[in-house]
């Protein structure tokens, strides 16, 4: 039969055209029509775009991204979606498909992007789900209890007393008293605060800046759509750069903190909080194994394994990840809306020299920055709502997941939900797109725990949640007794610019000085 076709020249004709580019060009269409097909196919029922650019799907516009063209999507479903490169995603947008996403361990678990498993490392603890999740998290609990965050304090008001002083020398000697860009000056502070809190004394001044200097780039390498291969001399090529720079410096700390903790060292971050936990339940376990019959008074309170200098560094990272960003931007806007909102600011400079006695260097507690101070308190809370660092959280879907009774994401997409709708709903928090703190005064909004999406819900909820609060509580308390500051109001000021987490457009433009009365 084949040498009869080959005597009508039917297949000769066929492979004499099927030359090296034909081929090419078959396989190109036949993957981009298998692209095509899959996302039609994944999309299902849901709000999207009805085909995607193959392959890359909207990938050069989300390399620049608007929050313009986020809140329209948020707004188009409570469920949509986008494909880019070989990643499905599914945005939930309300309150209640966020929520569901965030309480639904079965059948998600945080992924945050691509590169971050390269970046934190595939086996930090973030990425452990299940018990194993649970377990670890158990360990680190202690390291945020009201106890532990009266002992912080002391270095955070040493860090903010420093920087203060850098920032009116950068706003009155640098820039002569002109306005200039402060959102730099906060994600410095920021990680400065956090590696003080994280790590105490045990990291130099150099590494710190260092860090705080080249944090930037992992925060470029872990924007939401990115590159997803690592090649020399790209975002994501920088960020691992970065990210091994801080990882040898933590694990250098841990290896000092295991040292001076042996020798009876005082306690003052949280290093050194975790590496004691680790020696007392290592005793203690040793007088077990010993046949010691051990009174349950000297137990530890929660029994930790003992972890290398690189676990505790991937782990000492990951509470920096989960902080940095997420306050610079918290601070920025809470020095903006303090300046264009003057009224607010006096009644924290108020409250803050009256608890104080007049004293404004005088230290403060965990308690009173809890339940003594309820202007300070309402105003972050209002900025936090107002302005959430976190707009979106990225979980991947670990099986099939009926999210609603009409539509099931597929094993492998990406589930993202959204925090500001729950954050902006009028029926939770009238006239939402108001700065307006007597909500938490005088009005419900404490009552509003299911929109209160700030530092999400769930077996994944920020651990550190009390201890953002209090930090920011802290910062601007200090800032409205020992600073003065003015904003320059542009037309970009309350745009929003997404770089990881959310920052006015300009850039902040402040200018500061010391505050004589």
């Amino acid at each position: 039969m084949v040498a009869q076709l080959d005597t009508n020249g039917i297949l000769t004709g066929i492979l004499n055209r099927l030359n090296g580019w034909t081929l090419v060009l078959t396989i190109l269409l036949g993957l981009v029509a298998y692209d095509q097909f899959m996302y039609i196919w994944n999309k299902g029922s849901i709000v999207g775009p009805a085909w995607k650019a193959p392959f890359i799907g909207p990938f050069l516009e989300s390399v620049n991204p608007k929050f313009q063209r986020y809140h329209e999507k948020w707004l188009s479903a409570p469920l949509s979606c986008v494909s880019v490169f070989h990643k499905f995603v599914v945005i939930a947008s309300t309150r209640d498909m966020a929520r569901k996403v965030f309480n639904s361990p079965n059948f998600v678990k945080p992924c945050v992007v691509d590169a971050a498993y390269k970046l934190l490392r595939p086996q930090n603890w973030v990425f452990l789900d299940g018990k194993a999740h649970v377990d670890y998290r158990k360990g680190l609990n202690g390291l945020f209890t009201r106890q532990a965050l009266e002992q912080y304090l002391p270095g955070q008001e040493e860090v903010y007393n420093t920087y203060f002083r850098k920032w009116v020398e950068f706003s009155q000697v640098q820039h002569k008293g002109e306005f200039a860009p402060f959102m730099p000056e906060f994600r410095e502070v920021m990680c400065a605060l956090s590696c003080r809190t994280f790590v105490g004394h045990y990291m130099p001044d150099e590494a710190m800046k260092k860090i705080a200097d080249d944090y930037y780039l992992i925060t470029e390498a872990l924007e939401l759509v990115n590159f997803p291969i690592i090649l020399p001399f790209t975002k994501s090529w920088y960020g691992k750069k970065a990210a091994d720079m801080v990882l040898v410096e933590f694990s250098k700390c841990a290896t000092k903190c295991k040292v001076r903790m042996a020798a009876g060292g005082e306690k003052t971050c949280i290093l050194d909080f975790w590496v004691s936990s680790m020696m007392e339940s290592a005793k203690y376990r040793e007088r077990i194994a010993a046949g010691e019959k051990v009174p349950d008074t000297e137990k530890p309170s929660m029994l930790i394994r003992d972890f290398t200098d690189f676990e505790i560094s991937m782990t000492i990272f990951t509470f920096l990840f989960a902080s940095q960003d997420a306050t610079s931007s918290a601070a920025t806007w809470l020095f903006q809306i303090m300046a264009d909102r003057s009224e607010y600011l006096e009644k924290i400079r108020e409250e803050n020299i009256a608890i104080r006695n007049g004293d404004v260097h005088a230290p403060i507690s965990i308690d009173t920055l809890e339940s003594k101070m309820p202007w300070t308190r309402a105003i972050v809370k209002e900025t936090l709502r107002y302005r959430p660092p976190v707009i979106m959280v990225p979980y991947v879907a670990k099986k099939e997941f009926p999210i609603t009774p009409d539509y099931t994401v597929p094993k492998g997409a990406m589930v993202v939900p959204t925090t500001y709708l729950a954050l902006h709903d009028a029926e939770a928090y009238p006239d939402p797109e108001s700065f307006v703190p007597e909500r938490w005064i005088t009005g419900d909004a404490d009552k509003q725990v299911k929109n209160w999406l700030v530092f999400g819900t769930g077996p994944h909820y920020c651990l550190g949640q009390q201890y953002a609060q209090a930090n920011l509580m802290l910062m601007i308390g200090k800032a409205s007794m020992l600073l003065d500051w003015k904003h320059k109001v542009t037309p970009l000021s309350e745009e929003i610019r997404v770089f990881a987490t959310i920052f006015p457009m300009d850039d902040c433009l402040l200018t500061m000085k010391d505050r004589t009365a």
